[in-house]
């Protein structure tokens, strides 16, 4: 009899759980989502009928699949090349306006390009940033990358980070890395030195951008390790070797991605996380000793957040699960994530633009030498140069217009969030394309697709009608922090590499621009580079 009523009450509490599970998937799977897309479609907001259960993913794959068969590999760099990257958000565009929603799975997409609601938005970011945030479901792809830093994180846990780590990017404190980025520039520049020594005719024909990359990835780790760089150049390559493998899976449908099974391409992931995380963890406690011990000569990156995380640990916030430790370990692999890949890949445009347009290589050219004179050391040892090169900062500008590293940025509402004349309901994923929003004849005219770094004579707010529609570093509240690192980067690299060598477009180049985490040419920047007559590396430094 009590066997009997045990059993009983055990299948009453299975059928119970079983039903809890039920009715909580059919909440998340049918239930939220028909919700969400009531409350859109009741407010005038169309897009690509879904069909269940994965939404609008087949259509979307339709559209790419269609796009690369009727695309030639390589075209003129004149053409408008922002349609081949994700074609299904500019076809929609095109047909429902620009506010939009679709859906992959279960996850609510709202596609944004309107320039008013885009300055809303950044308002509403700054003044209450804890309701939109990082998607949720496009960090968990990425934690191998970037772990709990702040690039994923969201609330209490981002804002905390924030503080602790901005201050480390402000002017006063990025200006004293000049020195690094120089050292570094000039080393690599010797290398082209010798190349062209080596060529026939005193011309090489190079792919910069490998080039580029080492360079930037030499400025973070003596920025980030001081005199452990050599050890923060083997993390960067296994960090590389991350992304890439990353990068093969498709994190922008949203749909779940079976990362814990043992796959080839996780079994890689796993590795090389481990390693990243141990060699970086290696480089920490080495400076933990030296700095118990008072032999560190001058305080790096990695230095100062070490000192400044152990004197705020009694500030985390609750939900934050802090260890100084797992802390570092991820703030570094966000700083070469961020820093390294998206500063070099934006030099290697510019310098693919500049070498299609000579007349503004000389005109940085003659203006870098009315300021700085023969000697770049002067220019380095003075911040204010830096604000006298106007036409280096709008080719800058218009660069990072054109081919700006960051292509989709996103955010997700968590919680119901006035928009316009719209209510964007709680879950809902927003979405915003950079290079459409930079390329917008509407915008920026008719003459939007060229080069005319000139646009930018009078600041960012005189170079457009909707200047909150210029999103390189991001918007809002999540403004990229090592803008003025990544600028200052630029200036510094661009200044001795114009000021040594000239660029032409090389034959064998060809322009095919894809998305691999950020905007890199699929067949590198291929370029000729020729030493200037009169030029010496590192004179006077």
């Amino acid at each position: 009899m009590e066997q009997g009523l045990v059993a009983e009450m055990w299948w009453s509490l299975v059928v119970i759980g079983v039903c809890s599970v039920l009715i909580r998937v059919c909440h998340e799977v049918w239930l939220k989502p028909r919700r969400i897309k009531s409350m859109l479609w009741r407010q005038g907001i169309r897009g690509p009928q879904p069909s269940f259960p994965y939404g609008n993913i087949s259509e979307m794959q339709k559209i790419q699949f269609s796009m690369i068969n009727n695309t030639s590999d390589g075209q003129p760099v004149s053409e408008n090349w922002t349609h081949s990257l994700f074609p299904y958000l500019q076809q929609w565009r095109q047909e429902y306006g620009p506010v939009y929603m679709y859906s992959t799975g279960s996850k609510q997409h709202l596609y944004v390009s309107d320039p008013e609601l885009l300055r809303e938005l950044r308002l509403k970011s700054l003044n209450n940033s804890f309701d939109l945030g990082r998607s949720s479901y496009r960090g968990r792809p990425f934690q191998p990358l970037v772990g709990d830093g702040i690039i994923g994180a969201n609330g209490s846990n981002w804002a905390y980070q924030r503080k602790l780590i901005a201050p480390k990017f402000f002017l006063s404190k990025v200006k004293n890395m000049v020195g690094v980025i120089e050292l570094s520039t000039i080393a690599m520049m010797k290398t082209w030195e010798n190349r062209i020594i080596e060529s026939e005719g005193g011309v090489t024909d190079m792919i910069i951008d490998e080039d580029l990359k080492s360079l930037s990835a030499d400025i973070i780790s003596r920025a980030c390790f001081g005199s452990s760089y050599s050890q923060g150049n083997q993390i960067f390559s296994k960090i590389t070797s991350l992304q890439y493998a990353l990068s093969k899976q498709s994190v922008l449908l949203g749909l779940f991605n079976f990362r814990f099974l043992p796959t080839k391409c996780n079994r890689e992931i796993w590795r090389l996380k481990k390693e990243v995380d141990t060699q970086i963890l290696k480089v920490v406690k080495d400076c933990q000793q030296k700095i118990h011990k008072g032999t560190i000569p001058e305080k790096n990156l990695l230095q100062l957040t070490l000192e400044s995380a152990v004197a705020s640990d009694d500030k985390v916030p609750r939900e934050f699960n802090f260890k100084t430790d797992r802390f570092i370990v991820d703030l570094c692999k966000n700083i070469y994530f961020a820093g390294h890949e998206t500063t070099a890949v934006a030099a290697s445009w510019i310098l693919m633009l500049l070498a299609l347009h000579p007349e503004w290589q000389e005109r940085v050219r003659t203006e870098i030498l009315e300021v700085c004179g023969d000697q770049l050391s002067n220019l380095f040892q003075d911040m204010e140069a830096f604000h006298k090169l106007k036409m280096l900062t709008m080719v800058i500008q218009e660069g990072i217009r054109l081919y700006g590293p960051s292509v989709v940025t996103s955010r997700e509402a968590f919680a119901d969030i006035k928009l316009g004349e719209f209510v964007v309901p709680k879950g809902v994923h927003l979405w915003f394309f950079a290079p459409a929003l930079h390329c917008d004849p509407e915008n920026w005219g008719l003459d939007a697709l060229e080069f005319k770094p000139e646009r930018f004579a009078h600041g960012i707010s005189k170079a457009c009608k909707y200047p909150q529609a210029y999103i390189p570093f991001g918007f809002g509240s999540r403004l990229c922090i090592g803008q003025t690192f990544a600028l200052l980067e630029l200036k510094v690299v661009l200044s001795l590499i114009l000021s040594n060598f000239s660029f032409s477009l090389s034959p064998e180049y060809r322009h095919s621009p894809v998305y691999k985490l950020v905007l890199t040419p699929q067949h590198g920047e291929r370029l000729l580079v020729t030493k200037l007559q009169g030029s010496h590396l590192g004179s006077g430094l």
